[in-house]
């Protein structure tokens, strides 16, 4: 439990002692911040649960403008032990930064054994690893040399559980890199062709709009700070997302994938049409799971009965991940057909629907979605 009082109390529960835990985050987290124009840092009253001599630790950035990448940063690594009780400093003055405890974001310098993570210097090219290229940015530092301390933290185990590992791939691929890539100019895409469309809704570009209007007329450091605590609090809050949803959902979904593709040719000689027994998220763990297997033939179709309804669905697995085209759509003669007219048109009793672009359709049955997976696989 961290509670920071600076003429107030504000009660931030990290860590609960049920498996887990529950943060309460505010839309406003006043967190105790240093104005940059300040020459010296002061030391508020704290209540952190720790002894009463241990000393206030500083974490430094920059002022100004900011990014998610900072903002990110200086949210996770208050989440450390080390860093817990650390007051956030924003300053562009090197006396002032060589003085702090940690600096993320300016200074120039990559230096861990300093607790130094700024990414802006001539040479720096340091990526994630594990398979990863993307150059971080300093929340990317910031998760790679801590990223392991947090997850354990929130699975309450030892940072050798194999767990931990997991969840500490999986929430840099599907959360981190994305924040290391845009705030390092690197495209989604290799391609010269201008977008679609335009979008200003991912998370870097939302927290960039905390920064100050040009045309507020109140552009004091007081009023930046409060900024960079909202953005602070938003990057925060959804990277906690991120983390309790790969352990509450998506490593549980993981197992439940990995058995129902070890018995695929139970269900079917093809070894191409999967069930699952209990309907999880299933897609990235499959593509994972086909590589790291090394699974061949690919699967085609899996199979999952839909709970609200109790019919059965046939779902055509994607060619990637991020593609909306399928490996083997269902049948064309097939889409766009329901009920009786799917149930002549297939041949197989119990037909509901096929959707126009082949990717699903459903079955009364398990008897029949299985017919349709394995008649589509003739077609």
């Amino acid at each position: 439990m961290l509670a920071l009082t600076r003429g107030f109390n504000l009660n931030w529960k990290l860590f609960s002692n049920s498996n887990l835990s529950k943060t309460l985050i505010p839309s406003l987290i006043t967190l105790p911040l240093m104005a940059a124009t300040r020459p010296s840092v002061s030391s508020p009253t704290y209540s952190t649960g720790s002894p009463v001599n241990v000393p206030l630790k500083h974490v430094g950035t920059h002022n100004g403008s900011f990014h998610c990448d900072e903002a990110l940063g200086c949210f996770m690594i208050r989440l450390t032990s080390k860093y817990s009780n650390a007051e956030i400093v924003r300053s562009r003055d090197p006396q002032v930064l060589e003085g702090l405890d940690a600096v993320l974001d300016v200074g120039g310098v990559y230096d861990p054994s300093r607790d130094r993570y700024d990414h802006h210097q001539k040479g720096f090219g340091e990526v994630f690893g594990h398979g990863f290229s993307t150059k971080l940015s300093s929340a990317g530092l910031v998760y790679k040399h801590f990223g392991k301390e947090i997850i354990a933290k929130e699975l309450q185990v030892d940072e050798g559980h194999p767990d931990v590992h997991r969840l500490f791939l999986a929430v840099y691929k599907s959360f981190m890199e994305a924040i290391d890539a845009i705030d390092n100019g690197i495209n989604q895409y290799d391609t010269d062709q201008p977008p679609k469309y335009v979008n200003n809704t991912h998370l870097s570009s939302r927290v960039g709009k905390f920064n100050l209007d040009w045309t507020d007329p109140d552009q004091s450091p007081k009023k930046e700070n409060e900024a960079f605590e909202r953005a602070m609090a938003l990057a925060g809050s959804e990277f906690l997302d991120n983390v309790r949803f790969h352990a509450k959902s998506w490593l549980p979904a993981r197992s439940i994938v990995m058995e129902c593709l070890a018995t695929r040719f139970d269900v079917d000689p093809s070894g191409e049409i999967m069930v699952l027994k209990t309907f999880c998220p299933w897609k990235l763990h499959l593509f994972e799971l086909e590589g790291e297997l090394k699974i061949d033939p690919l699967v085609k179709y899996v199979l999952y009965q839909d709970d609200r309804s109790k019919q059965w669905r046939v779902q055509a697995v994607a060619k990637s991940p991020d593609s909306f085209e399928s490996r083997k759509p269902l049948p064309a003669q097939w889409r766009g057909l329901r009920d009786d007219d799917l149930s002549r048109e297939s041949q197989i009793p119990g037909g509901v629907f096929v959707h126009m672009s082949g990717f699903i359709g459903g079955n009364q049955s398990f008897e029949g979605a299985l017919a349709m997976a394995g008649a589509a696989l003739k077609l």
